[in-house]
């Protein structure tokens, strides 16, 4: 299958926990998909939330379309989620019932349709990304340590 990614939210990984992850289909408009075929697409401080059934995203800007004239979108408009009523259902008891977030970690198109991994995520707290990055700091001094042994 092919997947073209548009853009990233590097800094979920950093903030929170990621428990579960997930494929939903965004609807968009047609200046908003010919934006984020041109990659200007931003996900940062955007999340998903279920509300009368429907699953939402908020706060992900997608840039204004530079030929659109006046059919352009609004950039930071709340865009519907797409997935199985079962599915946005379990989601939402999960997010009710044990606090967590839902926050995207990308957006790509898989065969011509846009998509967005969501993922289920309980936040960090500061003590756990200093433990993280303690980790990354020793993982790259063990490989640097390696690399010097077996270079001579």
């Amino acid at each position: 299958m092919a997947f073209k990614t548009v853009t990233e939210n590097r800094k979920a990984r950093h903030e929170y926990h990621i428990i579960e992850t997930f494929e939903a289909g965004l609807a968009l408009t047609g200046t908003e998909v010919k934006s984020l075929r041109i990659g200007r697409a931003n996900l940062q401080d955007s999340y998903a939330r279920v509300e009368s059934g429907e699953l939402l995203l908020y706060n992900m800007h997608i840039s204004p379309y530079d030929q659109g004239n006046r059919f352009n979108h609004e950039p930071k408009r709340p865009r519907k989620l797409l997935m199985h009523k079962y599915e946005i259902l379990r989601l939402l008891g999960k997010t009710r019932e044990k606090g967590l977030a839902l926050v995207p970690l990308k957006v790509y198109f898989k065969n011509g349709l846009a998509k967005v991994e969501l993922a289920l995520a309980k936040g960090k707290k500061i003590y756990d990304r200093r433990e993280d990055i303690a980790e990354r700091d020793a993982k790259r001094e063990m490989d640097r340590a390696v690399k010097e042994r077996y270079r001579v």
